[in-house]
């Protein structure tokens, strides 16, 4: 029943935005314990072993990653890549763990064959986003580790590989930390990204006229109690101007909450795949 309801309120949404630009969206929905504890067992329940483990080494340094390649992958077919960042408790070595349900909904089969797509979810052995005070806009911002800057290394190399990656449709997702290093990662290499979803982050100011027609989707909950909604809201202000700016407030949920309406649904790789460069 609850599955019906996230189907409906995903088409609602999807005509709501069609009808519009630059817009925030106002969303009441509030599952309860048990819908979000059969929410993520659904995920957690499938095999991942189709997302190969890899692992990108520059000089002394490497990061791990695994590599989702698209249901049915032709050579001769162009194909989305979508690269989906983990929150902090996900950090590791293990090259598993990474795969939280954000990163696990590309492996749903309905996603796979309506969305094929390349998923790159890399892991860091450390926080990939760090946060400080900010005076002047009195919230907390992100900053990048130096290993996200391997990302724009790894992507070439994952492109090189694979020549059938669309450049015009590279994609970046990420809940809380992951959401921040996906900002950050925007903001250092704009023009090499067509879409961002960005869940419960700390927000990145760096480079707003880089990214200020960019299509983003900001997602917050009002009563996140981690990463502050506030951040949200300031960079939803920041970027005033951009026709391709959505931000979905939900208004009764928290940090832990925030991803369960969006997982079970298409509403991620809906609204990403119509985004070009």
């Amino acid at each position: 029943m609850h599955y019906k309801l996230y189907v409906f309120a995903s088409f609602l949404w999807l005509s709501t935005f069609a009808a519009s630009a630059q817009q925030q969206v106002l969303n009441d929905t509030f599952p309860d314990s048990l819908t979000a504890s059969h929410t993520r067992k659904q995920l957690n329940d499938l095999s991942a072993d189709q997302y190969l483990k890899q692992t990108f080494v520059k000089g002394s340094v490497s990061l791990n990653y695994r590599l989702l390649l698209p249901e049915g992958y032709s050579s001769s077919v162009k194909y989305p890549l979508v690269i989906t960042f983990h929150n902090s408790t996900r950090i590791g070595t293990d090259n598993e763990s990474q795969l939280e349900p954000l990163a696990r909904i590309w492996l749903r089969p309905v996603i796979r064959q309506q969305y094929p797509a390349f998923v790159i979810a890399p892991q860091f052995q450390k926080r990939s986003s760090n946060y400080y005070p900010d005076s002047i806009l009195h919230c907390l911002i992100s900053k990048p580790s130096e290993d996200v800057y391997l990302l724009p290394d790894l992507i070439r190399e994952v492109k090189n590989k694979y020549p059938g990656i669309d450049t015009n449709r590279i994609y970046l997702v990420g809940y809380s930390m992951g959401a921040s290093t996906a900002q950050n990662l925007m903001n250092i290499s704009p023009k090499t990204f067509a879409a961002m979803v960005s869940i419960a982050a700390v927000p990145d100011f760096l480079n707003l006229n880089g990214v200020k027609q960019k299509p983003v989707w900001l997602i917050h909950g009002l009563h996140d109690d981690e990463n502050a909604y506030k951040g949200s809201e300031l960079l939803y202000h920041a970027m005033k101007g951009n026709p391709n700016l959505l931000f979905t407030t939900y208004n009764k949920l928290d940090h832990n909450l925030i991803t369960i309406p969006l997982l079970l649904t298409s509403q991620i790789p809906a609204w990403l795949f119509n985004k070009h460069k």
